[in-house]
């Protein structure tokens, strides 16, 4: 009989997060919640819900929630890390004086490394080593539709095979199907890029300037996404799946994107820190245009859009002179 009292251990408690741990207990296995803050486990604990992210989904009867994270790596073979990717590193840092050779890690944090430029699978390969089998799960997908288990599919990629079909396995439902990758890199970078690209939309969106700009912004964004990508070792097919084209167009075209939000606030004359005061929760794209600049800077990528969004974030670049100075750039064939 396994020591593991739980099929899967989820290290996030938000919106994704919650929503990953319910639709894998929608299969009535045993699931565990680790949220590190005690005040809010107990809150879940006690309303078998999480209100602040997902109001008015009620937890399967196998999920159940803690705090202790030593208590979940005791608990579980099988870990999901699923937190913005600022604290990423410090989540690994702390599993890693738990970890044995039975563990497994898979994410489903979508960005880089802020302080190393690096991607999250060449950072949990530093801190955990090149022994642990990983796994990124990356796609187009709304915590609280996944959650109501409305038809979802992303994809996964990592570095063992068998781990690769065994997170499949162990996530798929009726609703929600995960397709197998093998471009762990290319798979990565679209869920960073792709999250910049919408603030450029939503920004567009914001000032009115219709669905043709949308459109634009969004093909010549799957463009700046695969040119950087390739240059890294990507495939360009890659770009064309669930975790490039996707989740592009889903992150570019919905209000249930907080990045598409807060480029149309920062459209309608919203600064930076009060578009994200507004939306209240963490917005990747703020951070990852800095990331995603720096990032092809040193590849000696061009990326324009990606570029312009972030003038406007960091340097008050105005949206209008944005879009001038992209309309303005020398004629050049698709």
């Amino acid at each position: 009989m396994s020591k593991y009292l739980y099929s899967l251990g989820v290290i996030g408690a938000g919106s994704y997060g919650t929503a990953l741990a319910q639709s894998t207990a929608s299969k009535k296995i045993p699931v565990l919640l680790c949220c590190r803050n005690q005040d809010t486990a107990n809150r879940l604990k006690r309303d078998r819900e999480n209100t602040k992210y997902l109001p008015g989904i009620k937890f399967e009867p196998s999920l159940e929630v803690t705090s202790d994270l030593s208590h979940l790596m005791d608990c579980c073979k099988t870990v999901l890390i699923v937190v913005p990717s600022h604290v990423f590193a410090s989540i690994l840092y702390d599993i890693k004086p738990f970890l044995t050779s039975e563990h497994r890690v898979a994410w489903a944090t979508k960005g880089m490394d802020l302080k190393s430029g690096k991607l999250l699978s060449e950072v949990a390969t530093d801190i955990l080593g090149n022994t642990v089998a990983m796994a990124s799960l990356s796609g187009p997908t709304f915590a609280s539709e996944l959650a109501k288990c409305m038809p979802t599919a992303i994809a996964t990629s990592g570095t063992d095979e068998e781990f690769i079909h065994e997170i499949i396995d162990l996530l798929h439902t009726k609703t929600f199907r995960i397709y197998e990758s093998h471009d762990l890199i290319g798979m990565q970078l679209g869920g960073v890029i792709k999250n910049v690209i919408a603030i450029g939309a939503g920004l567009s969106d914001g000032l009115g300037f219709g669905a043709n700009a949308r459109t634009a912004l969004i093909t010549r964004g799957l463009a700046e996404m695969t040119r950087l990508g390739v240059a890294y070792g990507a495939t360009e097919r890659s770009f064309m799946g669930l975790s490039g084209l996707g989740d592009l167009i889903l992150t570019c075209t919905d209000n249930q994107s907080r990045n598409r939000r807060f480029g149309f606030l920062m459209g309608q004359g919203y600064k930076p820190y009060e578009a994200l005061d507004k939306i209240g929760q963490v917005v990747e794209g703020y951070l990852m245009s800095k990331a995603v600049k720096q990032f092809s800077e040193k590849l000696g990528v061009q990326m324009p859009i990606c570029d312009e969004v972030y003038e406007i974030i960091y340097n008050g670049k105005s949206g209008a002179d944005a879009a001038l100075s992209l309309l303005g750039r020398s004629l050049k064939a698709e």
